[in-house]
């Protein structure tokens, strides 16, 4: 279903404030090299809405509602001051994970990508090794987006849980499917734990999969979840640990992030909010990364040198634009 808001601002005023920028990735993940994103500059403070092209108006209108709580409502107030950090080593080969890790600096914990399409569980066995092999004692956690089915997904967890898996995130796309993976490697006495993203972010129910028994935590991302308010009160209500996760954002998204890390009453896990090191360059001058596996809570403002260097072309601006109208369309409560 579309989000909605009480009194979600006028769209001229929206357009008034809005940028789109096209920033180059380090490395390849979720297959781009670039990512696009409209920025919005409210009374409170900047907003992100940058859902993936593919998704549609109606998924699109909740990263519309979270961009909209960032700059025309602001954050609850925060019970923490920093936020800890996993590093993320996208599907890259085992040889240049050193390289990837590096950009993090001192991390405590990893998220590895598995299951990309077009390799196969030995190149996925092989960038967690290397990962080990540089962090002997950081926590490791894999995340398959969803590749796998169900006896695969065990196969490999089998095999991934002997470098010591913290847990594995959305190992399989369905929620049916993660309560019989859970099932079968409880069964196997495989000590994994089975952490749901897209089966939060993606479904019309986000408490589906707590009441199903189909994981251990969730993986909440503010834009998908429809802002930060929203996400507290889903995880309120599965009662389930939650670790928070970024959807590749700049560093504004990474604040709304931070935002959600730090107003949970429990964070008993590091967060996927390092990912501003993926990219080359950002739209704020001191970058929200990770320092000495932590970044600390603070807020952020686009540079306008920056906003004006990394402008998408006329023709993706026009594009974003068109479907910042559209799901604008289906904010009105």
């Amino acid at each position: 279903m579309p989000a909605s808001t009480p009194h979600p601002p006028a769209l001229e005023e929206l357009l008034a404030g809005a940028h789109v920028v096209s920033l180059p990735m380090r490395v390849k993940f979720r297959g781009i090299m670039e990512r696009e994103s409209l920025l919005l500059r409210g009374p409170a403070g900047w907003g992100e809405f940058c859902p993936f092209p593919e998704y549609g108006d109606a998924e699109a209108s909740r990263w519309l509602a979270a961009a909209i709580e960032a700059g025309w409502e602001g954050f609850p107030a925060p019970l923490r001051s920093a936020v800890p950090v996993n590093a993320t080593v996208p599907a890259v080969p085992a040889d240049r994970v050193p390289e990837v890790l590096a950009r993090f600096g001192r991390v405590d914990a990893v998220k590895v990508k598995v299951a990309e399409r077009g390799q196969n569980l030995d190149d996925d066995a092989a960038r967690i090794a290397a990962v080990r092999a540089a962090l002997p004692d950081a926590a490791i956690r894999v995340d398959a987006n969803g590749g796998w089915d169900v006896p695969v997904a065990v196969e490999a967890l089998t095999r991934l849980a002997g470098v010591g898996l913290e847990y594995a995130e959305q190992p399989v796309p369905t929620i049916d499917g993660l309560a019989e993976v859970r099932r079968r490697l409880r069964a196997a006495g495989t000590p994994v734990l089975i952490a749901a993203d897209e089966s939060v972010r993606k479904e019309s129910d986000p408490l589906r999969v707590a009441r199903a028994g189909a994981a251990d935590l969730l993986v909440v991302k503010v834009a998908p979840l429809g802002g930060v308010r929203r996400a507290l009160d889903i995880v309120a209500q599965a009662g389930l640990p939650a670790v928070v996760s970024s959807a590749l954002d700049t560093s504004v998204g990474i604040r709304a992030g931070l935002a959600l890390a730090a107003a949970l009453p429990e964070l008993p896990y590091a967060c996927g909010l390092g990912t501003v090191s993926l990219f080359e360059s950002d739209i704020i001058t001191d970058p929200l990364v990770a320092d000495d596996g932590a970044i600390r809570l603070r807020d952020v403002s686009a540079d306008a040198g920056l906003l004006e260097r990394y402008a998408a072309s006329p023709e993706r601006r026009d594009w974003w634009l068109a479907r910042l109208r559209r799901v604008h369309a289906l904010l009105a409560p």
